[in-house]
């Protein structure tokens, strides 16, 4: 067998998942399940102790289930939550903070200065994004700005800043490796997505120096090797992306046009558009989709920040769920109908197409007949309403969307993916494994430095395929009325 550890590091567990690469066939996987810390509203942080000991232990359990020991590992594939922000010293690897997550909007003041100073514009055309702060920049420009001492160091060279694969690479090596990969670069917005560089400008704009910076490598790369203390034996590091670029290799969406959807704690649908960045006009972000050889190809992007963890609060504040597996029989037993109940979940602002930081969620349409089941369902539909305006978006951009690939956690759950059919009026496919995000990475890890992602291509296989089986004027009923919650929200920004 060719095995191939994926390390896949997320915003709520850590996994580790051993893949034989012949078939794409998981024979070993570990899990562990974190907490995040909210200090504020709408602030968001991790303990980075606790990511590194998850993901440590994860992949342990992984290569101790597949029955094998690490002298048996080809190499290591790494994905990751994007944009979540860490520094840390550059001599003992100490974190200087709590890691910032991507879903933290205390920058958002910033980003209001940033398109006052002029910059929103610039800054699409160089990085793609959009001025959020959902992007690592400005979460780097407030730890500089705010924690005593920290920018003095900065310049003295230090400390490191990286992404949370920059994090772990560098524990796994022992300080020995200061990288990162094209696709996470491009969710900083210092990256400039067109010459393949951090950007100058975007660098003296944040005050970030140049010495806190990773060296930015393709995706699949030579990136170092793990200690033999971690796993009981050296094994290189040779596949690296973020996680929603990881799903997009997973789902074998390597020719130009292919879509993926990815369900977890988030939701992010990415489009693959080929070998020129295409800009978008309708709220979208263009971004790196994987970078080999010295060869970009490149994506649209729509990210929402709320899907599954939407279940999370059903189950952890509400109580209406005991586990996510209960949404499933909850929404059949009331037909998938919400009775005009829809839930907005903005508990951190609304990401694509709107970029609305300072929204927050509303729950509309209740009377007295409204029960558990009724906003476990409207849960359940927000993901797929959202996911229309993404697609929507899409076509707007020229890139269509005929089919569409699903994975993540949530898809799983059989009522959703027909309800994602019917909603977007399109087929969805669910792959084998629906863990393509690691798979992703353990692609990349197999197709190795120098390599192509043609020979690795076969590790994805086809599942189940849903149908739409809607009427149109429901289909039309159920999306105007999410479009008034919507409005409903957003007038309350």
């Amino acid at each position: 067998m060719s095995l191939i550890l994926a390390i896949d590091q997320g915003t709520s567990s850590s996994r580790g998942i051993v893949f034989d690469m012949a078939d794409g066939r998981i024979v070993g996987g570990g899990q562990q399940a974190f907490d995040m810390n909210f200090p504020h509203d709408g602030w968001v942080e991790q303990d980075p102790e606790v990511l590194w000991r998850t993901t440590i232990e994860a992949a342990r359990a992984a290569i101790a289930s597949a029955g094998v020991t690490a002298h048996e590992i080809s190499a290591i594939g790494i994905t990751n939550q994007r944009e979540t922000t860490l520094v840390w010293d550059r001599s003992s690897g100490e974190c200087v903070h709590n890691a910032i997550v991507w879903q933290d909007r205390r920058t958002a003041e910033r980003c209001q200065r940033m398109a006052a100073d002029g910059l929103a514009e610039s800054v699409r055309a160089k990085t793609g994004l959009v001025l959020d702060p959902y992007f690592s920049g400005t979460k780097l420009a407030w730890l500089l700005d705010q924690v005593p001492g920290l920018r003095h160091r900065a310049a003295a060279g230090e400390l490191c800043f990286g992404t949370v694969d920059s994090f772990l690479l560098w524990r796994l090596t022992g300080g020995r490796a200061h990288l990162t990969d094209a696709t996470n670069a491009s969710r900083t917005q210092l990256f400039d997505i067109n010459r393949q560089r951090w950007d100058p400008e975007l660098l003296d704009y944040f005050d970030i120096p140049d010495a806190l910076l990773p060296e930015v490598c393709d995706s699949a790369h030579a990136f170092g090797t793990a200690d033999a203390e971690w796993f009981g034996a050296p094994i290189p590091i040779a596949g690296m992306a973020g996680d929603q670029q990881a799903a997009l290799i997973g789902q074998g969406c390597l020719a130009e046009g292919t879509c993926k959807s990815t369900y977890g704690t988030g939701c992010f649908v990415m489009t693959n558009t080929g070998a020129e960045p295409r800009p978008s006009g309708n709220g979208l972000l263009t971004t790196l989709a994987y970078r080999l050889q010295g060869q970009a190809t490149y994506a649209l992007e729509g990210s929402i920040f709320v899907a599954g963890v939407a279940v999370k609060w059903l189950r952890d504040q509400l109580g209406l769920v005991d586990d996510a597996a209960q949404t499933e029989s909850l929404a059949r037993s009331v037909d998938g109908d919400a009775q005009g109940v829809y839930f907005v979940p903005a508990f951190t602002g609304l990401g694509a197409p709107h970029w609305s930081p300072n929204a927050r969620g509303t729950l509309t349409g209740l009377t007295s007949d409204t029960h558990s089941a009724h906003i476990v369902t409207a849960a359940l539909q927000s993901v797929g309403f959202q996911t229309a305006e993404l697609l929507d978006a899409m076509a707007a951009d020229g890139a269509a969307v005929t089919r569409l690939g699903v994975d993540g956690g949530m898809v799983a759950n059989d009522w959703l993916c027909q309800f994602l059919a019917d909603v977007l009026d399109r087929p969805v496919n669910r792959p084998q494994t629906i863990e393509t995000t690691a798979l992703g990475a353990a692609m990349l890890a197999a197709a190795g430095p120098g390599g192509d992602l043609g020979g690795v291509h076969q590790a994805w296989g086809q599942g189940h395929a849903f149908t739409p089986n809607l009427a149109p004027a429901k289909r039309t009923a159920l999306l105007e009325g999410w479009r008034r919650a919507v409005r409903q929200t957003l007038a309350g920004t």
